[in-house]
Parts: C-alpha cells; structure tokens; sequence
C-alpha cells in the first residue's frame, strides 16, 4: 500500500469513530445552519447520497454531521471521498465548489473534505480568525486553488493540516510556524513555490513534515534540527539548493528521510555520533549535487534499512562501518565517483537484497568470493570493472535472483548454459550484460527463464543464429540484441513474443524476409537497420 494510500484509510478510520450523532432533536444553530447549506448549495454533484439527507432543521442528525451534545453546536464534518456504502467500500464523487461561508460554523473542530478532484475554490482567506477551535483539516486530493491564506496561523488548536493533491500555489505562509501543536503537515504534490519558511522549524510537536513535489527553492531551514520528535521527513522532488544542514544530525527520533530529486549540495552531516538517529529507517538522497565521502561512521546508522545515495558526486571508499549495518536490505550508490575496492564487511550484510554499484570508479576486477554470502536478488554492478568470464559464484548466492546487470564491463568468454537454470529460471526478470566482450551464441537454456521481462545483450561480439527458443520468453517486453554479430534469418517463433514492447535486432548480419505479423511489424525500421541482408515489413519488400 503507498504512503498515501495508508494516510487516507487511517483519516477515514479516525473520521467514521465519531461519525453519526447522539444528541437529542433540535433546530440547528442558526450559523451552522446557514454555512451548511450554504456548502450544499455549491455542490452540484454527491455520489455517495450524504447531502441528500441535509434537509430539515435538525442538522446534526444529517450524514456526516457531528454536533457537542451539550451545546449542540456543528464540532465535525466528515465526508471523505473514500467510504463505505451499503458495507461495502465506495469511491464517492463530489463536483462543485467550496463555499466561504463554512467558517460560519464557528466551534467546527474537524473538516474532511478529502478526495475529490471536482470539487474547486479557495481556502476562505479568513479561515484563521472565523474557526478556532479547529483541529483537524483534511483536504487532500481535491481541485482547490489559490493561496494557503497566512490566516491559518491563527488556528492555534490545529494539530493536523493534510492539504496535499490539489493546486495550491504561492509561498507556504510563514505564519504556520504559529501552529505549536501541530503533528502532521502534509502539503504534497501542490504548486507551492518560493523558499521553505525558517518558521517551520518552530514546530515541536510536529511528527510528520511533507512537502514532496512542489516548486518550492532555496534551502532547508537551518534550525530544523530542533523538532525533537520528528519522524517523517519527505522535501524530495523540489528545487530545493544549498548544504544539507548539520543540525539535521540533532533529529532524534527520525525514522524517515525523503530529500531525493532535488539541487542539494555538499558532503553529508550525519550521523554525528553513534548516539544520533537510531531510529533511521529510509534514507533518500539520489538525485542531488552531494559531495565528499560516504561518512565514515555511517555504520551508526544502525537501523537502517533503505540508503538511496545513487546520481550524486560522492567520492572516495565505501566505509568499512557498512558492515554494521544489520538491518540494510537495499542499498544504491550507482552514478557517483566512488572508488576503491569492496570492503570485506560487506560479507556481514546479511539482510541485503538489493546491492547498486554501477557507475563508479571502482575496480575490483572480480567479484569476491564473500559476494556468494549475500542473500541479495537485485544484483547491479555496470561498470564496475569486472574482468574474465560471467562470475560461476552467482549461482551459489543463497536467494532467488531476480535482475542481474552485469553490463559495461570487462567481460569475455560465452554465456554459461547455467544462467538459464536452478534458481535463475525461477525469478530472474531482468538480465544485463550488454557493453562487454562476450563471443559465441546465446545458450538455448535461456528459453527456461519464462519470468523474463527485459533481456539485453547488446554490444557484445556474439556470433550466431538467433534461437528459435527465445520465442517461448512469454512474458519477455525487452530485447535488445543490436550491435553483434548475429546472422541468417529471424525465427518465426519470434511471433509468439505478444508482450514485446521494444526491440532492437539492428546492426548485425541478419538476413531474409522479417517474418509476417505482429508484433514484428509493427516496430520501425530502425529496429532492423544496418542488416543489409533483411527485407519485408517495415523495411522494404523482398525481391521476387
């Protein structure tokens, strides 16, 4: 289940307990009255029926409707998209737009209005000073424009704000670093723009920061190591620049940390000591302008599970303190600067199942004999210097492998019979070792990898006929085969590759009429260009 996903069924969850109403029969207040229908009057359109129950004078007994049983004012609206109707799970849809006046319903505590990209409007600009006693603000996925109104810091009582999913633009106003009870601060994936406000680092109590995929510049708040109890962090997909702060190092209770995809620049600041961030889970730093090494303590980080530092400019040996690191199961460094050899510790990796070197500067030549230890399915090491034959280790590895790229490296010899047996006919979906030296032809037991997605084997000096058993990779999507040596004519069992999306037989020594059908004729000629000895759909017909 994604992140969001997970959010949303715990709102609905929380929602529904106090959902319905016991408080005897009475007329409405008059202010609550007049700012709920006056939010029916701009909708047009419920799927899900609630609104049709808001009739009467009794509107704490409608759907959706909690009122205080001692003053009977209008305290929750809930009304979330995702829902359960007829005991069963229903996706309502609600098309319309979002009346100012539902801040006339002053002791409002909770507001979900969550999951309905028809609903448009605007926060009413005065949010802040007409509902003081809010606590909860849901309206996440939505069609809502504009600014968040500077008012809302104001609602000192808030404690979550969940806006994200909709096209909310401007500046995160720096009034909510006002919000001193807030947890929860969710503005994902809106149009937010300009610098994150220093203010935010005011928030104590908050547990869960998310500002991914906005448009959002400058740097991160120097003091945001001051919210102690901060768990999730996610700042990833922004314009984000400049060093990552080091009292980043102080947060203490993070579990989480999503920074990747943006323009943050030098070395990175923790762990500062082994006492610090213990509770790390998720690191995510791809996609950014890092520099320096790899900390040499970053084996403190003895919780974590997930290190995603791949396309940056990290430099220097991997850490000898990885070793430490128990709990690792993925980790991706590829498309840096690193060099140097593997450190032997790296044996001690005994929950790896997923290990990205590729693009670096390293060079160990072969691969060593510990690698056979790690119960690792995602192997890729492109690029990694690695000479002589495809490693015989691979196949005493103690897991199923599943995607193997040993691409643009040194490799020679021929592709072993024993890749397309045992454990790699079970799970392997994904097979690189295009960009090397390998000769002859390509083993008839490849045909026994019917999980295979992606095959990809080009640039290589492979010198046969194309088999006819490769036909039978049912589920195969991917395969490139360009720039070898391969001859005579493509096999008709080629046709029964119905899943293929992409292909690339050019610029070998294939000749005769491409057999007729799809999917084989419905690629471009630049699939099949440079064999000058083919003809037929899509390149020109053969001669009679």
């Amino acid at each position: 289940m994604t992140k969001f996903l997970w959010v949303v069924v715990l709102l609905i969850t929380l929602s529904t307990v106090g959902e319905g109403n016991t408080s005897p029969n009475r007329a409405c207040n008059p202010d609550d009255l007049k700012g709920l229908t006056s939010f029916k009057a701009g909708i047009h359109v419920d799927t899900s029926d609630r609104l049709a129950t808001w009739v009467g004078s009794d509107c704490c007994a409608w759907d959706g409707i909690t009122c205080d049983n001692r003053t009977g004012r209008v305290t929750e609206i809930n009304l979330p998209g995702f829902m359960t109707k007829d005991d069963a799970p229903f996706d309502a849809w609600m098309e319309g737009s979002l009346s100012s006046k539902i801040t006339f319903i002053s002791f409002l505590e909770v507001l979900h209005l969550g999951g309905y990209s028809g609903l448009s409007g605007k926060i009413p600009k005065l949010i802040g000073f007409r509902l003081p006693k809010l606590r909860k603000l849901y309206l996440y996925q939505n069609s809502l424009t504009g600014p968040i109104p500077e008012s809302i810091g104001k609602l000192s009582n808030l404690e979550e704000l969940f806006l994200p999913g909709n096209k909310f633009s401007g500046a995160i106003p720096s009034s909510i670093g006002s919000l001193k009870n807030l947890s929860s601060l969710q503005l994902y994936s809106n149009r937010l723009s300009g610098c994150m406000p220093d203010s935010l680092a005011s928030l104590t109590n908050l547990v869960h920061l998310d500002l991914n995929s906005n448009s959002l510049t400058g740097h991160i708040p120097r003091r945001i190591g001051q919210l102690q109890v901060l768990q999730d962090l996610d700042l990833s997909n922004n314009l984000l620049s400049g060093k990552l702060p080091p009292s980043m190092a102080n947060l203490s209770a993070i579990q989480v940390i999503w920074l990747d995809t943006n323009f943050l620049k030098g070395p990175i600041p923790f762990p500062s000591s082994s006492a610090k961030m213990t509770s790390l889970r998720l690191l995510r730093l791809q996609n950014n302008r890092l520099i320096g090494k790899i900390p040499p303590n970053f084996g403190d980080l003895v919780s974590l599970e997930v290190a995603f530092l791949s396309n940056n400019k990290l430099e220097g040996e991997i850490p000898k303190s990885i070793g430490q690191l128990s709990h690792l199961a993925y980790f991706n460094i590829s498309h840096n600067m690193i060099q140097g050899s593997l450190p032997s510790e790296m044996s001690s990796l005994k929950n790896l199942n997923s290990l990205d070197l590729s693009f670096n500067r390293l060079r160990f030549s072969s691969v060593p004999k510990w690698f056979a230890e790690l119960p690792v399915s995602r192997i890729s090491l492109a690029s990694c210097g690695i000479q002589g034959q495809i490693p015989e280790l691979l196949r005493t590895i103690p897991t199923l492998i599943q995607e193997l790229d040993l691409s643009a490296n040194n490799l020679t010899g021929s592709i072993p019979t024993w890749i397309g047996d045992g454990k790699f006919a079970q799970a392997l979906y994904s097979l690189n070792l295009s960009n090397n030296s390998l000769i002859s032809k390509i083993p008839d037991s490849i045909a026994n990898l019917q999980r295979l997605i992606l095959l990809d084997l080009h640039a290589n000096k492979l010198a046969s006929n194309l088999p006819e058993a490769l036909g039978n990779l049912s589920m195969l999507e991917t395969l490139e085969l360009q720039q070898n040596r391969f001859f005579g004519k493509i096999p008709y069992g080629f046709l029964k590759l119905r899943a293929l999306k992409t292909l690339n037989l050019s610029d070998n020594l294939l000749e005769g009429k491409i057999p007729e059908g799809k999917p084989l004729s419905d690629f471009p000629k630049s699939s099949y260009s440079g064999n000058n000895g083919l003809c037929g759909k899509p390149l020109a017909p053969c001669k009679a």
